[in-house]
Order: C-alpha cells, then structure tokens, then sequence
C-alpha cells in the first residue's frame, strides 16, 4: 500500500497528483498504477483540499476515491518472497553463531542469558 505523498501524513493513498506545466493545470486523479516520478499520491483528505496558485486550474476526479485493493500478482509476489526467505538451502553463509543459538528458516533463537 502506497502511503500519501504529503510530509507528516501516514494516510494511504487514493489519488495521484500531476502537473501539466504547459497548460498550469493540476490534475488529480485516481491513484495511477506505478508510483511515478513526476506524480504525488495523495490520501483523500489532501486531494479534496488541494489548492494550485494563482493563474492554474485544478482538474479533479468527480466521486470517490478508493485505496486499491491487493491483486493476485501483489500477494503471489509476497508469499514467494516468504518461502524463499524460509528455505534453508538458499540463505546466505552466516557467521559463526554462539552456542545454544538454534536456527529456524531466516531466524535464530538466541539463549537467554540469565538463564543456566
């Protein structure tokens, strides 16, 4: 989930926002695809209230905004990551580890000190 573009805001992000320099033009619109370079994703609340400078037009979705939901390629994407991150074979050479440490997948328990 991409998070809004605006400093401070945690909110997630439901519109883009470009600019046609050309034509002094703000345009928001639904959250494109791929976060671009030139583009800002906004959450709900700051693409209602934004505001261009004197002289430009804002051109904005008319209806709602809505966070995105997951697709099958975001979520594949993510359990292959995982089982990959778990199998043994494919870890990288780890450093010697203390004794009584025991591994699982890409974790290791460490003892716990205070214990005998």
């Amino acid at each position: 989930m991409r998070r809004c573009s605006r400093t401070g805001c945690a909110n997630p992000a439901v519109a883009t926002l470009t600019y046609a320099y050309a034509d002094s033009t703000a345009v928001v619109g639904p959250l494109a695809t791929y976060s671009e370079p030139h583009s800002y994703d906004l959450c709900e609340e700051h693409a209602m209230r934004l505001t261009a400078p004197r002289g430009w037009e804002v051109v904005r979705h008319q209806g709602e905004f809505a966070a995105p939901e997951p697709s099958v390629d975001d979520l594949t994407a993510l359990a292959e990551a995982v089982r990959e991150a778990g199998r043994a074979d494919v870890s990288p050479k780890l450093p010697e580890v203390p004794a009584g440490t025991q591994r699982r997948g890409h974790l290791r328990v460490l003892p716990d000190p205070h214990e005998d």
